[in-house]
């Protein structure tokens, strides 16, 4: 290696102090095939980039307590790079979209189960729409002034939506009239209950009475213990992913230069999806409720769990008219989908990219598992910095991708999540673990499920340094280490959506509101 490759080199976690605590457990959980993610999927396909309002970018998979016993939360994002100050229209869900939760087997990647999501129109006249003499979308329905509570008279344009769920062949209802969406957060004159004195989001709760009111009003409990939420969020991925496609830019390098303290590990990046916003749809679902299936878990030679992943579908069949909206017929057609998320944007080649969002899980193992088995990742980053990371025969990250879902035991009690104590952002290689059934130490975030603040793109890039004999763990970062808003800690765990006017990339003026 030459010496300008020198000075970059990959430190060993045993001589990076503050993860010597972890490094003997982390190299024993990837001993053995463990499956896992990578991180978001803001950008994955050729064709999903050109329909926004179908593309997927997060999906997160955990399992809390509730007071009536534990419970999967399942939370996904879509819609990349949604400006919180995009007026006068602002982001909605697609009326002729049908956003998708699945419930899978985590070794075959089977539906067993799916809960269905389904938005009303937001076109006018066939929107839910007090005024359509009027440029404003979200203020102005029958009267001017500040929006107090969802749907109230000053709040124009108001999304609902109906959730089904489709288990045995057989679909149910789950509410029985339209649950409604949220306003985004237009600011601190017309959406005020969201945002603090200065105009900027207020997030960060630990109960749901301590939601904003808006949130709070709009995140329901359903027949049977199931509680949805449907609405805008900020953008919980956190990233220097400019830096990382930038052919791994000196940025991402700590700035000290020190090589002893490791790539990426100085906190300094820059987070490219700061001040962004996304549209999320969720759901918590009773453990009682849901099978439990047997697969190779990490650091336990069985698990029992599920696998979780997401899609968007749409009409096979689109009709433009000159005279009123578009309609679809048809049936619906998988347009993309998600679990583990960087495995389509990262591995899979561009020739194959839609492909897969068009597949199911099931045909991971004929048609993309050699997108694992041959990471492309681990040649560039060679190429770049002069390592020499197996680039083949990566049997470990086929166990890891293949099928595509995320797996989550459900034998665990409740997760930490992002600011309780003992949480880690570096899940079990920063020592934080939970016991599952049987006794036994597993990471209690990513790779068993995903929680808001598990920095996936920092644990992904060590598996791929590290692989496939984990004999040693090299610690890889990207140099960006928190999320630029609180989490939540209770249903929605995604934190409250940036204010138009102020947030972390627009700060706006500190008077005149």
């Amino acid at each position: 290696m030459n010496s300008t490759a020198n000075t970059r080199r990959f430190t060993l976690v045993k001589q990076a102090s503050k993860f010597a605590a972890g490094a003997a457990f982390a190299a024993t959980v990837w001993l053995a095939p463990t499956p896992s993610a990578l991180a978001s999927s803001h950008s994955d396909a050729p064709l999903i980039k050109l329909d926004p309002q179908a593309n997927l970018t997060d999906v997160y998979a955990f399992v809390r307590q509730a007071p009536t016993g534990r419970v999967l939360v399942v939370e996904v994002s879509v819609h990349p790079f949604s400006e919180p100050g995009d007026g006068v229209m602002y982001e909605a869900f697609s009326s002729d979209a049908l956003y998708s939760i699945h419930i899978a087997n985590p070794v075959t990647g089977a539906e067993v189960q799916r809960y269905d999501f389904q938005f009303s129109p937001v076109s006018a006249p066939e929107g839910n729409y007090k005024n359509t003499n009027t440029i404003l979308r979200y203020g102005r329905g029958t009267a001017i002034g500040a929006i107090q509570t969802v749907g109230d008279a000053r709040q124009n344009f108001t999304q609902t939506y109906n959730v089904s769920s489709m288990i045995n062949g057989t679909r149910t209802p789950l509410n029985a009239t339209p649950l409604m969406v949220p306003p985004p957060n237009v600011g601190i004159k017309t959406t005020p209950r969201y945002n603090d004195a200065n105009g900027r989001a207020v997030s960060g709760a630990i109960s749901r009475a301590t939601l904003d009111p808006y949130t709070f009003q709009t995140t329901y409990d359903l027949p049977g213990g199931t509680s949805v939420f449907c609405g805008s969020r900020e953008d919980g991925f956190y990233a220097d992913t400019p830096g990382i496609f930038d052919l791994l830019q000196s940025r991402i390098i700590n700035n000290n230069g020190n090589p002893n303290d490791g790539l990426g590990q100085d906190g300094n990046g820059v987070d490219g999806f700061r001040g962004f916003n996304v549209l999320h749809y969720s759901i918590v679902i009773p453990l009682s409720a849901l099978p439990s299936f047997t697969y190779t878990g990490a650091l336990q030679p069985q698990s029992s769990g599920v696998g979780v992943y997401a899609s968007v579908s749409r009409p096979r069949i689109t009709l433009r008219q000159t005279t009123g909206p578009d309609t679809g017929s048809g049936p619906f057609i998988q347009v993309n989908r998600e679990a583990n998320p960087l495995f389509n944007e990262v591995l899979v080649a561009i020739g194959d990219k839609d492909n897969y969002n068009r597949s199911l899980p099931t045909a991971d193992a004929a048609r993309f598992a050699t997108y694992a088995l041959n990471p492309e990742i681990a040649v560039l980053i060679n190429a770049v910095f002069g390592t020499n990371f197996q680039t083949t025969n990566r049997v470990d990250l086929q166990a890891v991708y293949i099928p595509d879902v995320i797996r989550v035991n459900t034998t665990t009690g409740a997760t930490k999540v992002a600011g309780e104590a003992g949480f880690n952002r570096l899940s079990f290689i920063g020592g934080d673990t939970i016991a599952n059934g049987a006794g036994a130490q597993i990471p209690a975030g990513w790779p068993n499920g995903r929680r808001f603040g598990d920095d996936v793109v920092d644990i992904a890039l060590t598996v791929v340094a590290s692989g496939p004999s984990f004999s040693t763990i090299t610690v890889v970062g990207d140099n960006a280490a928190a999320n630029d808003q609180i989490y939540n800690r209770t249903f929605p765990y995604a934190a409250t959506p940036h204010a138009g006017p102020r947030n972390s990339k627009d700060s706006g003026p500190n008077v005149g509101f």
